[in-house]
């Protein structure tokens, strides 16, 4: 989906369109914006009753701008109208704002944004029932058995679903059509927004080597800085090293993925069905926060996030048990502690009171950027194998700590 949180918000604010727009930040505050309107506006009649329907009509200079931002939000995503100026999601907003600072600022709404996600998602599978689930706002789509999905080569389903998907909710997409899920993801890159791109087996060299390794969905920043040094720059330089080099220098498994990769192979079916293996919740603060001085502010934000971490699992059926923490210091040096139990649980008080017991072994007398709770070793709900061993836990020190910060109560 082309910019797909930023366009579901252009769907409810039409005004916005082509104006540079970043997402991020917390949930809205409707009711503020509304006294704000009947304010300015005393003699018009903004009502809560109409204002839903009248958010078409919000004036500009109603919307927040990233200027003078300070804090330590990222974007989520951006307009491409924004991404001229170089802003792109994972940004933090304070860049951004020295960038394009009469960018507009919007908050993230995921529940509109799953809606959204539901909805193409199933218009998808009605056209083309083999998808696989990539996220919110991607899907790889197996086009082989579809009645008419060779015409053109695949140019002619690919317009079928993009103007499907428009008709029925105003969002645009870009498809990469390939032999297989590698290219096609890099495909899906070519034209956007609202492009196809078609690549045959036999182009390659033409359409695929010139790029960046970057674009090697799999070759991270540091895989890339790697390869740099070494002279490699192009998926098609790559591509000219011997295997035996890139095992020798990447290891034998990613050396010899890259090798693959470089030359276009990729035998991953689409696969319908796969199951998560964990999941969890996370947040970064405004502000570092210390155990004891902010214990109360932390101690809240710890409830919630394993609350959420089990509503999340109830909501798709899991249980889970493992269960652990992640904390970054002020230092951005991270750590993760984990504990297995016997049993399966989705209950948000024994997820709190097992990771708090991860927090007492860790150092909590340094300051906090980042704290996020896990939930590990997945099955569906009801269907947890009886009698699961317990598995022995590693010795950790608990750093003089004389009684847990984030108390089990």
């Amino acid at each position: 989906m082309d910019a797909f949180y930023a366009s579901c918000e252009l769907l409810r604010y039409p005004q916005l369109k082509r104006l540079p727009v970043v997402i991020g930040g917390g949930r809205r505050k409707e009711d503020d914006l509304l006294g704000k309107l009947q304010t300015a506006y005393p003699d018009d009649e903004w009502t809560e009753e109409n204002f839903a329907g009248r958010l078409g009509e919000i004036p500009l200079d109603f919307f927040p701008r990233i200027e003078g931002y300070t804090g330590r939000g990222v974007i989520t995503t951006a307009t491409y109208a924004a991404r001229q100026f170089g802003i792109g999601s994972a940004m933090g907003l304070m860049k951004a704002s020295k960038l394009c600072p009469q960018a507009i600022l919007l908050p993230v709404d995921f529940e509109r944004y799953r809606h959204y996600s539901r909805t193409f998602k199933a218009i998808i599978t009605d056209i083309a029932p083999l998808m696989q689930d990539r996220g919110v706002d991607e899907v790889y789509i197996d086009f082989t058995d579809v009645p008419g999905g060779q015409r053109e080569g695949g140019r002619v389903l690919a317009r079928l679903i993009q103007k499907s998907i428009f008709d029925a909710t105003g969002l645009t997409c870009s498809i990469g059509v390939a032999p297989n899920k590698l290219i096609a993801k890099m495909a899906s890159e070519f034209n956007k927004p609202n492009g196809i791109s078609i690549v045959h087996e036999d182009e390659l060299q033409t359409l695929i080597w010139p790029l960046a390794c970057r674009k090697i969905n799999g070759v991270g920043p540091k895989a890339d800085e790697k390869l740099q040094g070494f002279g490699i720059h192009t998926i098609g330089e790559l591509a000219a090293r011997e295997l035996h080099w890139l095992i020798e220098n990447f290891g034998k498994s990613y050396g010899a993925w890259l090798h693959e990769a470089a030359w276009g192979r990729d035998d991953r079916p689409v696969e319908t069905e796969s199951e998560p293996v964990s999941m969890s919740r996370e947040t970064t603060f405004e502000r570092d926060l210390h155990a004891v001085r902010d214990r109360a502010e932390l101690s809240a934000v710890f409830t919630r996030l394993c609350e959420q971490v089990a509503a999340d699992l109830k909501r798709k059926g899991y249980e889970g048990k493992t269960i652990g923490i992640k904390l970054r210091y002020d230092n951005f040096q991270a750590v993760t502690r984990d504990q297995t139990l016997t049993e399966y649980t989705a209950d948000a008080k024994q997820i709190r009171q097992i990771a708090g017991q991860c927090l007492k072994r860790v150092d909590l007398s340094r300051r906090l950027r980042l704290l996020g709770v896990r939930v590990g070793s997945l099955v569906k709900a009801g269907t947890a194998p009886a009698g699961a061993e317990r598995y022995p836990l590693p010795q950790e020190t608990n750093h003089g700590q004389t009684e847990l910060l984030f108390p089990d109560d």
